[in-house]
């Protein structure tokens, strides 16, 4: 193998480790700067301190590899690429709160000596234009670094995968020595036949934030669907499947649910918006994607009051927390907006999930947890599954019914079978599908609890 060129990566969150471990899985030496002493301690104990499939196994193979620092002061000179991968929250007026980028940057000026060939390879996803206002910091400041635009794709749940076998890599550059040392960093991929689409910085830039909004808009658009579908009849599975047959529209992100949840769609859609409302232009098509995305959440409750009334005195088991499966990232779960509206309607809320409940604990303390997801269920009027892990989905659910006071289950991701539930004596209810009605009288497998 030939020598692989050494890096640092700022930031030891979903992207950064991902992108650290994957790296020194290719070769390369990393340096990798967390500030967070609980992060650092983790991983020096050898632990993943986020739950991602893969990830703590590939961290034991290539941890000798990685080297933990505190900051860019620590860097060898000889490291020439500095990816970023830090936090990008959004700030109050919503823009993305860019401050931990700007921290990084601002160590990297300081700590870089003169003269010396680095850039700053900006994985953390930025608003268009950060690249310009970069450089122009640069410039300020004297600093002979460069700048590179390599935003990341990774799916939370299928991380690793990803790194090594990514859709499209993206290097948005100005035409320096820089672009193409990340280009030769990714070359292992590329050779494998990953598309590399090199192009300037604030393209790379509105790349991430188009893709992550086209896609938002597909999981709302068949939303909507879904919802003319309860007023049909129609079966919005079918419909989709018709649709995704299609090959100018295909079958990806056609799954109507209780919405999208997770940092980078929520994040990207309001910073897209917020960017072009900047620039002069109303994103009126983004502000109906928002709009029903955060609608359908509360469509959960309204189906939930349909079926029992009042919620007051209530017992609600919420089945999952995390916004997806294969992760403990509860940033812009569902759940947390179903769990504040039934506990503010008086219900009493029961919740399990197989990775997130620590995490969930510190956003959702008024929640009842369960170790299992049978005991959530015990004395439950009601019960939604909100996050579609494998082993909820596949749950005994004749067990379940015997364990719920009541029989109504909110299927909010559409992948339970109506005909199961119903046989086991429950009432379905998905996202635009027809509803099941039991298929045992009331009370029917409860005998002898």
């Amino acid at each position: 193998m030939a020598e692989r060129e050494s890096i640092a990566v700022f930031g030891a969150g979903y992207v950064g480790l991902v992108t650290a471990v994957g790296f020194a899985e290719l070769g390369s030496e990393v340096f990798l700067v967390e500030i967070e002493p609980r992060k650092r301690e983790a991983l020096e104990g050898g632990r993943v301190p986020i739950y991602e499939p893969g990830l703590q196994e590939l961290y034991d193979e290539v941890r000798g590899r990685i080297h933990l620092l505190s900051a860019a002061s620590q860097l060898p000179d000889s490291v020439r690429l500095a990816f970023v991968a830090v936090g990008t929250p959004p700030a109050p007026s919503g823009d993305a709160d860019l401050s931990a980028v700007y921290a990084v940057v601002d160590d990297l000026v300081t700590h870089t000596p003169r003269g010396a060939e680095r850039a700053v390879v900006m994985k953390s996803t930025v608003p268009c234009g950060t690249g310009k206002g970069i450089l122009r910091r640069f410039a300020e400041l004297g600093s002979d670094l460069a700048y590179v635009s390599c935003p990341e794709f990774l799916r939370e749940g299928n991380a690793v995968e990803d790194f090594f076998a990514p859709d499209r890599v993206v290097v948005g550059e100005v035409g320096d020595w820089a672009g193409e040392a990340v280009v030769d960093l990714y070359r292992p991929l590329l050779e494998q036949g990953v598309p590399l689409v090199r192009t300037d910085v604030a393209s790379a830039e509105m790349i991430k934030l188009a893709a992550n909004a086209f896609l938002a808009t597909k999981i709302s658009f068949i939303n909507e669907i879904a919802n003319v579908c309860e007023a049909t009849g129609a079966d919005v599975l079918e419909v989709a499947r018709g649709m995704g047959l299609d090959h100018r529209i295909g079958t990806a992100f056609l799954r109507a649910g209780i919405g999208y949840g997770g940092s980078c769609f929520t994040k990207d859609v309001s910073a897209l918006k917020l960017l072009a409302s900047n620039s002069g232009y109303h994103f009126q098509l983004l502000t109906a994607v928002i709009e029903v995305n955060e609608l359908q959440k509360r469509r959960v409750v309204q189906k939930l009051e349909r079926h029992l009334g009042s919620l007051a005195g209530t017992r609600i088991a919420l089945l999952g927390l995390a916004f997806k499966p294969h992760t403990d990232d509860m940033r812009g779960a569902a759940s947390v907006v179903l769990a504040g509206r039934l506990l503010g309607e008086g219900a009493e809320v029961t919740a399990y999930d197989p990775v997130a409940m620590e995490r969930a604990r510190q956003l959702l303390p008024g929640l009842e947890y369960r170790s299992d997801p049978y005991q959530a269920l015990a004395g439950a009027d009601a019960v939604v599954l909100v996050t579609e892990w494998p082993e909820l989905v596949a749950l005994d659910w004749r067990a379940a019914a015997h364990q719920m006071a009541g029989r109504l289950v909110i299927d909010g991701r559409n992948v339970l079978d109506p005909k199961t539930i119903a046989e086991a004596g429950l009432d379905y209810e998905g996202i635009g599908r027809p509803a099941v009605a039991s298929r045992q009288p009331s009370g029917a497998g409860k005998e002898g609890s």
